[in-house]
């Protein structure tokens, strides 16, 4: 358009780029705005790819002019669209246009306009120009837009950081706020169980203490998920006694199950190490959630909590805490939301349940935040499993983890406090601005007989600390006018003050690290959060105070405790880490299966008599009598309800299941059920082991051995499908209608292969069965080539064991058969095993199997 301008000729190209011009700018106006931004987009690009291009291509000269330039243009043009969908189809039209130019220009140079040289350079000028500027104005829009979006992404991520600084200035205020009152009153409920009063009264005290447990605990996990979100929650890393934390988990949760009629077990290995080192306060918040979560979700039976440790050296460990209840279950399809905040699942069904949908959330994230794990296996209405495992350090392993049942006895019966210390020269200061507060306080140690002051605010502390020499001073820290840190360094400092040299302890509701160390840091002699216990007031007071001033001490009186019966520990089933399973079909010998503890689901026989369980309820010769009389006889793998069943009764036992399943190419095999079983649990694994009979059964032993050589579930995983590529598999029927089961009866097909004496050989190949050979003639010559056939590579066999499986056939067969095999190949050791019912049936009388492993792989 400029070119036949400036040069003015050429008019027909002047007059068709002004009215290409028109027809843009009048598109742009009447159809511009956000709203039509994406129209305006398709119909300009329409008009570049199919109008614009190749006119320009044409008029421009071909490929000898600038035209092809625009080409590189459109691309760029195109790659900034909006939409990313219609980029790609209009740079697809582009090359597709571009290639017909092209071509058409390679085929028919004649139809281009001969152009002066004039015209040929002005094109090539005027091109130059517009493209150079539109290409920067082009950038120059997408860098603008990218800036604003920028700013505004900034301006949003400031006034994110600001309202979280907000929230978390709200929970920190509001667990502080809502600690202080639950301190209250929880402390005076333990006073009021601690007195001689009536069954009802101390029933009630019990519920009300309960109920404020729930509420703190609920205050915790608010907080929690603050904290965590904002990356501002740490680990609280410092010695704990196992023993003393389960009895304190089992306490506060004890009368929950009561209340249900529940049966809550304990199960505690004989080598859990009895101190540890790691985060004590996360790891109840753990337990304590989940087991909440298994007590809430259960209505009748048990829950069940076991405890183990896998110890990796001298100074390392992982505890495995398993929790199991007989509760509803979980579905398959809401497992995956399990971990996820505020999301409850089943929630119609769960709908009169209490609870917040932040427990397990928050559980899964501290697991995490100590290198842990965490996996759930469940049933749908038959129960749930939890697994969690967690690394810990060794701090004392000498003997074993205590569980003070105890105290936890039947709280309805009157009970008597036993302090542990009397110290009646001993003064100590409370310093708190809530007198509710100082008056639990003077109650949880007046069996002490200490002599205890107090002061509602941090001026009235520095009063009485100017004039009275004090051993031990509890100090709130958030007061108002002056704060516990501020009056903790100015009693330090006081001048002429009497009680510089006391002990200070910052009393608190903000319980996390970072206040921890802000007290460690600011020189508190002790930390205690509230609300506190009077154990724990009257161990940190007897921590600090001096030992002349501890002259007397109580010796509690001796009595029997009443029976718990909804809290008890358990003689300990000591929970394998890994089990193998299969199914019935794999020809594992008793002893092996004994020796490596190998459990086995059965397929099902059905007859007209009714169902058996293969190898349960009938075995191999009953099958293939039942066979020759002619009645209808066939098998099929258990249902996806049976795995599931199968599966949750071997994970009481173990904490990972590996089971290696018959190929899935097969038809009715058993990889399909269980792989579909297996998706209600975390912690089964199904092996397509793609082999029958002796292919499985070696693998399933092998797995076995791996087990109890000490290997972890993934090692093992990894071992067997390396190892199941080497396994050679080679059978032999009476016929080639392998699969008659679904009749029972020798079909025509199979009359005819025996009467013309056909046998086939069949194997194994990446889990399909194949027909291999076809041999003719009487039996004994038939095996001998089958037998030479199977082992005809020496070389490339490994000779330390060979497995047989057969149906029907005598020992004098079997003797026959090895003596063949041993002038071919000398194996160690010959493994000769009756294949299932379930193969029996399939393959008939006479069949027999040759499995053994290759080296070359």
């Amino acid at each position: 358009f400029f070119s036949a301008l400036f040069l003015k000729e050429d008019q027909l190209s002047l007059v068709f780029f002004a009215m290409g011009a028109v027809i843009l700018f009048s598109i742009l106006y009447f159809r511009s705005g956000r709203k039509h931004l994406h129209t305006v987009e398709t119909i300009v690009s329409l008009i570049f790819v199919f109008v614009f291009l190749p006119l320009t291509f044409v008029i421009g000269g071909g490929s000898y002019s600038f035209g092809p330039a625009w080409f590189i243009f459109e691309s760029l043009y195109f790659s900034m669209l909006s939409v990313k969908k219609s980029r790609f189809i209009f740079l697809f039209c582009e090359a597709i246009v571009a290639c017909l130019c092209w071509q058409f220009g390679y085929l028919h140079p004649e139809s281009f306009p001969r152009l002066s040289r004039e015209t040929i350079l002005s094109n090539a000028f005027f091109s130059l120009i517009i493209l150079i500027v539109v290409i920067v104005l082009l950038i120059t829009y997408q860098s603008e837009i990218f800036h604003i979006e920028n700013e505004r992404f900034v301006a949003q991520k400031q006034e994110i950081e600001s309202l979280n600084a907000v929230q978390n200035r709200f929970f920190s205020s509001m667990s502080h706020e809502l600690r202080t009152p639950i301190n209250t009153i929880i402390g005076l409920t333990e006073m009021i169980m601690r007195e001689n009063v009536s069954p009802d009264v101390k029933e009630d005290a019990e519920y009300i203490n309960s109920a404020s447990n729930i509420l703190l605990h609920l205050v915790n996990d608010i907080l929690d998920v603050s904290k965590l979100k904002t990356g501002q929650m740490h680990l609280m890393i410092a010695p704990y006694h196992m023993g003393q934390m389960l009895s304190e988990i089992i306490g506060m949760l004890t009368h929950q199950a009561r209340e249900k009629g529940l049966l809550f077990e304990v199960d505690v290995a004989e080598d859990v190490p009895t101190v540890l080192l790691g985060d004590e306060i996360r790891i109840k918040q753990i337990l304590i959630n989940v087991l909440n979560n298994s007590i809430k979700y259960t209505e009748e039976g048990s829950v069940l909590l076991s405890v183990q440790s896998e110890q990796k050296n001298e100074v390392e460990t992982t505890i495995l805490f398993s929790i199991s209840d007989t509760g509803i279950g979980i579905r398959k399809e809401s497992i995956p939301h399990l971990f996820t905040a505020f999301s409850r699942v089943d929630e119609s069904k769960n709908r009169y349940i209490e609870g917040t949908g932040l427990g397990l959330s928050i559980v899964k994230q501290f697991v995490d935040m100590m290198n842990g794990s965490i996996t759930v296996n469940s049933v749908y209405t038959k129960g749930t499993t939890f697994l969690i495992e967690i690394p810990q350090e060794i701090v004392d392993e000498t003997g074993n983890v205590q569980i003070d049942l105890e105290r936890k006895a039947d709280s309805l019966l009157p009970q008597k406090h036993h302090h542990s210390f009397e110290a009646p020269h001993a003064k100590v200061l409370m310093v708190d601005d809530t007198q509710s507060n100082l008056i639990v306080f003077q109650k949880m140690l007046r069996d002490t007989k200490v002599q205890i002051q107090s002061a509602e605010s941090g001026q009235e502390a520095l009063r009485k600390t100017q004039t009275n020499t004090f051993d031990v001073i509890f100090m709130d820290h958030m007061m108002p006018e002056m704060d516990g840190i501020e009056c903790m360094h100015r009693i330090r400092t006081q001048v002429g003050g009497k009680s510089k040299e006391a002990k200070i302890v910052a009393f608190t509701a903000n319980a996390d690290e970072e206040n921890r160390l802000l007290y460690e840091r600011e020189g508190f002699d002790g930390f205690l959060v509230k609300p506190v216990s009077a154990e724990d007031l009257e161990y940190e007071l007897y921590r600090l105070l001096p030992g002349e001033l501890l002259y007397s001490k109580t010796i509690a009186d001796s009595e029997t405790p009443a029976e718990d019966s909804f809290a008890r520990i358990s003689a300990y089933r000591k929970k394998t880490s890994v089990a193998i399973t299969t199914e019935s079909v794999a020809s594992i010998p008793r002893e092996l299966r004994e020796k490596y503890q190998i459990s086995i689901i059965p397929y099902t026989i059905s007859t007209e008599e009714g169902n058996f369980k293969d190898r349960l309820e009938i075995e191999t010769d009953d099958a293939l009598s039942y066979m020759d009389l002619g009645k209808r006889i066939h098998s099929a793998p258990p249902e996806v309800e049976a795995y599931e069943e199968f599966f949750a009764d071997c994970l009481t036992r173990s904490n990972n299941v590996i089971h290696i399943s018959s190929s899935s190419q097969i038809n009715q095999n058993g990889y399909v059920p269980a792989q579909e079983a297996s998706q209600a649990f975390d912690n089964i694994f199904v092996v397509d082991c793609e082999h029958l009979s002796a292919g499985m059964a070696y693998l399933v032993i092998e797995a076995g051995r791996m087990v109890r050589s000490g290997m972890n579930a993934t090692d093992i995983l990894f071992r067997l499908n390396t190892l199941k590529n080497r396994i050679r598999t080679y059978f032999m029927t009476n016929y080639l209608d392998q699969y008659i089961g679904d009749s029972g009866k020798p079909s025509l097909f199979y009359k005819i292969t025996q009467a013309f004496m056909i046998y086939p050989v069949s194997t194994i190949t990446q889990g399909r069965i194949s027909v291999k050979h076809l041999f003719m003639g009487s039996r004994e010559r038939v095996w001998r080539k089958y037998i030479a056939l199977a082992l005809r590579s020496p070389g490339n066999i490994d000779p330390r064991i060979l497995y047989i499986t057969y149906a029907g056939l005598t020992w004098q067969e079997l003797e026959w058969i090895q003596e063949q095999v041993a002038k071919k190949v000398i194996f160690k050791r010959v493994l000769c095993h009756k294949v299932s019912p379930t193969l029996a049936i399939r393959y008939g009388t006479g069949s027999f199997g040759l499995m053994f492993l290759d080296n070359t792989k």
